[in-house]
């Protein structure tokens, strides 16, 4: 199931993590020329991708753990590389939020906008990737379950194989003290017949 570079579980994250930063990215700089109610909308909407771009840093975390230690290495450079990106898109909506935070712009949120459409798009778009998320999560789950099952069935087979061993061990020791037991038999018999012959 792993790719020839790690996993494709954690590449088609990296896939969906690119494409959220270059869209947070997108809105960050339309932001720059905007004002009022569609600044704001503009923001909201950057923060909830942000909010999605951490889920799927932590589903490329929970991917590493099914990882080889060759791959989790190598991959883990690059999950500290993405973290690091976030962090910088986090500085600056939190930059652009600081310019455009007053108590007018609270009031015009509270009263609503018209840019209702454009929030229920981003709704949906994002409901489409919290339902990937979910099903990937749904895979990595099952995948648990496998190794768990490979586990307990690796365990059982390890204890039957400490049972022969150990009964081997028995018939050993068990041959050993018919062999000792032979051999005195045997030593009693050799000295029965050098007495019979010197008499």
């Amino acid at each position: 199931m792993d790719a020839p570079g790690g996993s494709e579980l954690f590449e088609s994250y990296e896939q969906d993590f690119e494409a959220v930063k270059v869209s947070i990215n997108e809105r960050l700089t339309a932001s720059g020329g905007q004002t009022g109610e569609i600044k704001k909308q503009t923001l909201r909407a950057t923060d909830r991708e942000i909010d999605e771009a951490n889920e799927i840093l932590q589903q490329m975390e929970m991917e590493l753990l099914n990882l080889p230690q060759g791959s989790r290495t190598r991959l883990q450079a690059r999950l500290r590389g993405y973290k690091a990106d976030l962090d910088k898109l986090k500085q600056t909506l939190k930059r652009a939020q600081s310019t455009s935070r007053s108590t007018a712009d609270r009031d015009e949120l509270l009263g609503g906008g018209s840019g209702g459409i454009d929030l229920d798009a981003a709704s949906m778009d994002q409901r489409t990737r919290l339902l990937n998320g979910t099903d990937r999560l749904a895979e990595s789950s099952r995948r648990l379950q496998d190794s768990h099952k490979v586990a307990l069935e690796t365990e059982t087979l390890g204890a039957g194989i400490l049972s022969d061993l150990r009964g081997q061990r028995e018939q050993i020791i068990h041959t050993r003290n018919t062999l000792l037991e032979a051999d005195s038999n045997i030593d009693k018999a050799s000295r029965t017949l050098k007495g019979m012959a010197r008499r």
